[in-house]
């Protein structure tokens, strides 16, 4: 697939069938910040990308997902690296408004105004945000930092920066490992 030759999907394939998918890029966002919920149980992230991905839900569910979280990667099939845990430079909730404002800065789009604006042309458009930006700037100093190549006055920066600063680390274990953790937290508490 490529986006200067090829139509952005707008569905998927699962059993010879084909689902439409909701590619708006708010929706997408719903349900990545969704994935990144530490309160939220496996299954509960599930049915969030379900519910929101598709208009009529398939039957096949596992397909489902997969093919959802393939399309928020934007078609790309991401290897598993197992064992390689990645410090995590943003989150799409916490920096909202410095992604907002970074898309008015660089593009001169006004988020809150596009109302039909595909999730992979989102992401071309984030991908090139200027680094001239305070959300540029912002993770960059956090890779600095947690990479331990800042200077003495980045690191005083961080700390200056505090919560701002900060962010919540993702859960390093796969999927299964959380769902079984969770299996066996019910089976403790007397449930199934």
């Amino acid at each position: 697939m490529n986006i200067l030759t090829d139509c952005l999907p707008t569905e998927v394939e699962i059993d010879e069938k084909n689902y439409l998918i909701n590619y708006d890029f708010r929706t997408c966002l719903k349900v990545i910040m969704a994935f990144e919920d530490a309160e939220l149980s496996n299954f509960e992230k599930q049915s969030v990308c379900l519910g929101n991905m598709y208009p009529v839900v398939p039957d096949n569910t596992e397909k489902a997902i997969e093919l959802a979280v393939k399309f928020l990667d934007g078609g790309i099939e991401k290897s598993t690296g197992e064992g390689e845990i990645q410090q995590r430079l943003f989150s799409w909730s916490k920096d909202a408004n410095f992604i907002f404002a970074a898309f008015k800065q660089t593009h001169n789009i006004d988020l809150e105004k596009e109302t039909d604006l595909h999730w992979w042309k989102f992401i071309a458009l984030y991908m090139d945000l200027g680094s001239d930006t305070v959300f540029n700037n912002l993770t960059s100093l956090r890779k600095r930092v947690f990479s331990g190549k800042a200077t003495d006055e980045e690191y005083k920066v961080a700390r200056e920066l505090g919560d701002l600063f900060e962010l919540d680390q993702s859960d390093p274990r796969t999927p299964e490992q959380i769902e079984m953790d969770e299996i066996f937290d019910r089976a403790l508490e007397g449930g199934d």
